[in-house]
């Protein structure tokens, strides 16, 4: 009984699978997308405006015109450019009530006034529209590149039509998420022309920080030596400068990643509640911590690679044997200073473990890694591994200065290093976190964040619009 009834079973969801589907267009995507349905077991007709040159098609699938085609099932992917959609117009009694899923991209974010989906659905108002697939591209689907693009928006005015467009896309191993309704098209169809959205930001202030601190440690160490001793020092913007604005810029981005955090801790405080949305900057800035951590690591990496190579510079080789010859000469040895070796030992120590556990945040925080991990593991290694690491590199840079860090021949124009700056900010979000912590302040923050309020009746109001948010 059992295995008649599995037979059954498998008879239904093969005869389920065995669905006709109509694909309009014979370009890359709709070869692709075809071949993948194929080999899910549905069963594909093509529409093509010359049927007969259509050579390059998947074997099993059924090559017809485009009003032949449309009168084989109904659901039709329509995998055409937006100024082709007119003869769809000569269709319309075929497709009425039929669905038609639009994959289409624009070559620019704006390029109509309108969606794509919501001029088809225009063009054939007798159709049920759904924007679906768009998101993919034509080589993932051949070479099955799917592991960071398994998700396929999905949106529609009709839910019945929605979710038969959501099965096919299970089907095929994708992941569909319902944005809603058509409206959403225009969305949908502008986010995979979006280039990088959520680095702008990061990249902008890492590239103003890199060009600040780089003009300013071309005034001190080769604009000043030349206008006061007439030493040329140009070669410095090779190497040297670059290993100074490497680190300051990885400390300074580090140290921006768990600003934003401590900032929304302070106005939960202020504010007594965590139903209150932060100012839209913030929130922004918040959502931008991974890719602000990703690139101080890219400039923590330069920092170590520029580093390994001091010892075979040229200047240091120089520097290094005529200071040897001196000593001989003079007959002199540079007396060994335990404390001057413990500051070294502890400045690279430091700096070794910092960077690895900087390493460690950033593979933390690939999808394919962040995935294995439940939100407890991802937390810990993030915020508590995250300070750890901040405090190791702060330190890592106030050993660097040692005695000089505030001396007054360290100043050049009365301009101080660049670690020096560098330091502000991470020392800021350090202390501020260091009494965030402190147990009477750590307490009222944890009820906060579980749902106490301070003024129930105030934050009622605010979410009601009342108040300035």
């Amino acid at each position: 009984m059992e295995k008649t009834t599995d037979v059954l079973l498998l008879t239904m969801n093969s005869s389920e699978k065995q669905e006709t589907v109509c694909i309009f267009g014979t370009g890359d995507f709709g070869q692709s997308l075809g071949l993948e349905m194929l080999q899910c077991g549905y069963s594909i007709v093509f529409g093509s405006r010359n049927p007969q040159m259509s050579s390059l098609l998947p074997n099993g699938a059924e090559v017809l015109s485009y009003s032949e085609a449309a009168q084989k099932s109904d659901i039709l992917i329509v995998a055409i450019h937006r100024e082709h959609y007119n003869f769809l117009t000569e269709l319309t009694e075929v497709l009425n009530g039929k669905i038609l899923v639009d994959v289409s991209n624009n070559l620019k974010i704006k390029q109509y006034p309108q969606s794509n989906a919501e001029y088809l659905a225009q063009l054939v108002p007798g159709a049920h529209v759904v924007k679906a697939f768009n998101t993919i591209s034509a080589w993932a689907l051949q070479s099955r590149a799917l592991d960071a693009s398994r998700q396929v928006f999905v949106c529609g005015n009709d839910s019945k039509a929605k979710q038969r467009v959501m099965d096919i896309v299970r089907s095929l191993g994708l992941t569909p998420l319902d944005k809603g309704s058509l409206m959403a098209a225009n969305e949908i169809e502008n986010y995979p022309l979006q280039l990088f959205p959520m680095w702008k930001f990061p990249f902008y202030l890492s590239a103003v920080l890199c060009v600040f601190f780089f003009f300013y440690c071309v005034i001190r160490e080769v604009i000043y030596p030349y206008v006061y001793e007439k030493k040329d020092r140009t070669f410095y913007l090779a190497i040297s400068i670059p290993n100074r604005v490497f680190p300051v810029a990885a400390l300074t981005l580090l140290a921006l990643v768990y600003l934003p955090g401590v900032i929304a801790a302070i106005l939960q405080l202020y504010r007594g509640t965590k139903y209150r949305r932060f100012p839209d900057w913030l929130d922004h800035w918040m959502l931008c911590r991974k890719q602000l951590g990703l690139i101080a690591l890219g400039f923590a990496f330069l920092h170590v690679l520029y580093t390994l190579v001091i010892p075979i510079r040229y200047y240091v080789r120089w520097t290094w044997t005529n200071r040897t010859i001196a000593q001989a000469i003079a007959k002199k040895e540079s007396p060994f200073s335990t404390s001057t070796a413990w500051l070294s030992d502890s400045y690279i120590a430091m700096g070794m473990l910092g960077f690895f556990l900087f390493v460690l945040l950033g593979i933390t925080s690939l999808p394919s890694v962040s995935n294995t991990v439940n939100w407890r593991e991802f937390r810990f290694v993030q915020s508590k591994l995250g300070y750890l690491t901040l405090i190791l590199c702060t330190a890592h840079t106030l050993v660097y200065g040692g005695k000089r860090f505030l001396s007054p021949s360290s100043l050049v124009w009365y301009l101080p290093s660049a670690y020096v700056i560098a330091l502000i900010i991470p020392c800021t979000v350090l202390v501020i976190k260091f009494i965030l912590i402190l147990p009477c302040i750590d307490k009222t923050l944890t009820r906060i964040r579980e749902g106490w309020e301070r003024n129930p009746k105030f934050s009622e109001s605010a979410l009601n619009g009342k108040t300035d948010i």
